[in-house]
């Protein structure tokens, strides 16, 4: 006679398949937040600084997302951009326009007038190196701004990837993502209008908020 198939069915592989996804999943959210070089900065300012995209080049001055942001952060904001900035004219007034203005986080974007005047990748990213440096000796933290979107300007994208690993500065990957393909975000072919920079603020704040709130904490336990 034959015997009865079991229909029984073992459910251990899956339990443990789904142990090991929890696992992963786990890991990767735990390492989504960087160490941050100068989180318990005791500065003021927010500074934002940049080129034609921090200044709101294409929209009226309260539309650019320095100003956006100060609306959605409990902390001042400064914007600090110049259009037609590159690295290196931004190093000459870095010392003016951020350490003397007791910044407590500095913004940092640059490189699309470095790439249209055709400034070695390499010279820019030493420049944005430097004033990375002297920040963090200011005790500030740095925020990093990627203005890569797809293939435009990827070259950017993993270089200052790595600079902001290598120097502890919050990174803010491909923010013009989305909107320079989109018509209605922008002013002309590359710079937002006033929907595009209140996208750009948030995902800037999106990034940043996490360090802001760490900073508060840490001196909130100190003054206690």
């Amino acid at each position: 006679m034959k015997r009865a198939r079991s229909q029984v069915t073992s459910h251990k592989p899956q339990g443990i398949v789904m142990l090991l996804c929890l696992f992963l999943l786990s890991g990767l959210f735990g390492c989504a937040k960087r160490e941050i070089e100068n989180v318990n900065s005791k500065g003021t300012n927010i500074i934002c600084f940049g080129d034609s995209l921090t200044f709101g080049y294409g929209a009226n001055p309260q539309d650019a997302y320095p100003l956006v942001l100060l609306e959605i952060s409990t902390r001042p904001v400064i914007n600090a951009g110049i259009d037609g900035d590159t690295t290196t004219e931004a190093l000459a007034r870095l010392e003016s326009d951020v350490l003397e203005r007791n910044p407590l986080l500095v913004i940092i974007e640059f490189g699309g007038n470095d790439f249209l005047r055709k400034i070695p990748l390499e010279t820019s990213i030493s420049n944005i190196a430097q004033m990375i440096d002297r920040i963090h000796e200011k005790g500030a933290m740095v925020a990093l701004v990627d203005i890569s979107a797809g293939m435009f300007l990827a070259e950017y994208h993993g270089a200052l990837d790595k600079l902001a690993r290598e120097k502890g500065a919050i990174f803010i990957p491909e923010i013009l993502s989305g909107i320079i393909t989109n018509p209605s975000m922008k002013s002309d072919f590359l710079h937002p209008n006033k929907n595009g920079y209140r996208m750009i603020a948030q995902r800037i704040y999106r990034e940043i908020e996490p360090y802001l709130k760490e900073n508060q904490l840490i001196l909130k336990g100190e003054k206690g």
